[in-house]
């Protein structure tokens, strides 16, 4: 609950002040009221022609009573030089003081950060920066001193501000910050002390605006809010005027008694509701504590089942590979073994087929040598049977030989020594000659 304070509405006016004066009102105001503009008291008067006009006057004296001296001798020329020397002397020394008091007041000094609005003839001929100017016209002078460099404060406090719901508020604070931009534009088409009346009610219609529509029970959201869209709606209705919002807020806002009254039961609620929502968040907080280590305990409890069931795992499949390795390994002494035995079949066969092979050639080749054999003893049996055989005698008688009685005889006789002849032959081993088919009668 914000506390009951009186607030104060900026003033924004003008003053009129000396040279001496200005750089103390611009920076800190008189008497609570911003000073942005100050009127100086000029010290430049016409006194200073008043030397030069007598001045020349008795320059011009002099020049007479130089003429008059030529005009005249003796004691009256006499006289008329020493006057006549006087006068020059009284009319230089006029002239010197007239002109350094037309230098003095021509001399214009303008505070830094502010601009001075040099008039002539009363019509605004340019502005003059910070620094020593020289006003050489009799008739030039500085009318008004403008800052145009601070960011110049100003509160504005709206009394009796109505909400969305139509319920005055006791009071809304704005604050803002504003600087003068176009010093001419400011002091021609305003001044500071219209300045202050249009820029107070331009706050109020904009704080009113933004009241109207926020409700009652979120009026303290108003305070410190983003009111960029105030600034912009005050920049625009203020920029004919020379002067630039740089920066606003709404630092405070006061409700009714009895609105407030209301509000800090609404606040002593929501501070109960607050300390029942903490202290349930504190109870809330526990349990998921003890149930998050309920649940890390578990946790750690299946990981450790999970490592067990792992290893398990781990010592079944083991198992399985050496069963497995085992299993192949007899498999491959099994098959080994039925290639080793079909090896040996399969060599046995191929050695009984080959001992086949070389006794059916063995026995084609004894096949043959035993019928060679065969027909030499048959050979050999046949001629020894030829041998012993009785060997005929055809004694032929035709083609006209001798048929007597004699041949025959002799015939008769021969037969029995050839007969002995060829047993001696054939047992000597020696076979007869082939008589090549010639008869032997």
């Amino acid at each position: 609950m914000s506390s009951v304070r009186s607030h104060r509405r900026s003033v924004i006016s003008e003053a009129v002040a000396p040279w001496s004066d200005i750089a103390r009102l611009l920076r800190g105001g008189e008497a609570g009221t911003l000073l942005p503009v100050i009127i100086p008291k000029h010290r430049r008067r016409l006194w200073w022609m008043l030397p030069l006009w007598a001045g020349a006057y008795a320059l011009l004296s002099g020049v007479m009573l130089s003429l008059k001296e030529s005009g005249s001798d003796g004691l009256g020329g006499m006289a008329a030089g020493a006057l006549a020397t006087l006068s020059y002397t009284v009319g230089v020394l006029l002239l010197v003081i007239g002109g350094l008091w037309w230098w003095r007041s021509s001399i214009v000094e303008i505070e830094q950060g502010t601009h001075g609005v040099l008039t002539r003839y009363g019509a605004v001929v340019r502005t003059l920066d910070a620094g020593r100017h020289y006003l050489w016209h009799p008739w030039s002078r500085v009318d008004f001193v403008v800052d145009t460099a601070t960011e110049i404060p100003y509160s504005a406090p709206v009394m009796a501000c109505p909400t969305q719901e139509n319920v005055p508020l006791r009071s809304i604070e704005f604050f803002l910050k504003f600087r003068i931009t176009d010093a001419v534009l400011f002091v021609r088409t305003i001044g500071a002390g219209n300045f202050d009346l249009v820029l107070s009610s331009a706050v109020q219609d904009a704080i009113r605006q933004r009241a109207r529509k926020v409700r009652t029970e979120r009026a303290y959201d108003l305070r410190g809010s983003d009111v960029a869209d105030m600034q912009d709606l005050l920049n625009r209705q203020l920029d004919r005027y020379g002067v630039r919002i740089t920066g606003c807020n709404i630092p405070d806002v006061q409700l009714p008694a009895q609105y407030q009254q209301h509000l800090a039961t609404r606040e002593q609620v929501a501070k109960e509701r607050t300390a029942y929502e903490q202290e349930w968040g504190l109870i809330r907080k526990r349990r998921i504590d003890s149930l998050g280590m309920d649940i890390e305990r578990a946790k750690k409890i299946r990981d450790a089942r999970i490592v067990e069931v792992r290893a398990a795992l781990n010592r079944a499949r083991e198992e399985v590979a050496q069963l497995l390795e085992r299993q192949e390994t007899e498999a491959q002494r099994v098959r080994f073994e039925i290639e080793t035995r079909g090896r040996s079949g399969l060599i046995a066969a191929e050695n009984e087929a080959r001992a086949q092979q070389a006794l059916a050639k063995a026995y084609r080749d004894n096949r043959a040598v035993l019928q060679y054999e065969l027909a030499r003893r048959r050979l050999e049996v046949g001629s020894r049977l030829a041998g012993k055989a009785p060997r005929p005698v055809v004694v032929r008688t035709d083609g006209g030989a001798d048929t007597s009685a004699l041949s025959t005889l002799f015939t008769a006789q021969l037969l029995p020594r050839l007969t002995s002849g060829d047993r001696v032959l054939n047992g000597s081993g020696v076979r007869p000659a082939d008589d090549g088919g010639h008869d032997q009668r």
